[in-house]
C-alpha cells in the first residue's frame, strides 16, 4: 500500500475528505518525525511503540574490493508492535 492508498483507506474509514485524512497523516508523521530526531518516545497503546537506538561503530568489509571498511555509528529509528497488531 502506498500514501495515496493509505491516505484513501483513512478517509473511507473516519468518512472524512481525503484532503482531510491527508492533513491529518502529514501531522501525524510531522509529530513522530521530530519527537523522534528529539529522541523521545512516541507510544500508541495496542499499536505500538516507535523510538531511537543508536548503533555502534563497526568493522564491515566492501564487498567490491574486499577491503576493510569502518561503518560509523548511527541513530535509527525502531519500531515495537503493540497487542493490536499481534499477526498470530
Amino acid at each position: 500500500m502506498n500514501k495515496a492508498e493509505f491516505i484513501s483507506e483513512v478517509a473511507m474509514k473516519a468518512g472524512m475528505t481525503k484532503a482531510d485524512a491527508q492533513r491529518a497523516i502529514n501531522a501525524f508523521t510531522e509529530v513522530v518525525g521530530e519527537q523522534m530526531k528529539a529522541g523521545e518516545k512516541v507510544t500508541l497503546l495496542g499499536f505500538g511503540t516507535f523510538s531511537v537506538t543508536e548503533k555502534s561503530a563497526r568493522k564491515g568489509i566492501n564487498p567490491k574490493t574486499k577491503a576493510v571498511i569502518t561503518i560509523p555509528a548511527r541513530k535509527a529509528v525502531k519500531f515495537k508492535a503493540g497487542s493490536a497488531l499481534d499477526m498470530k
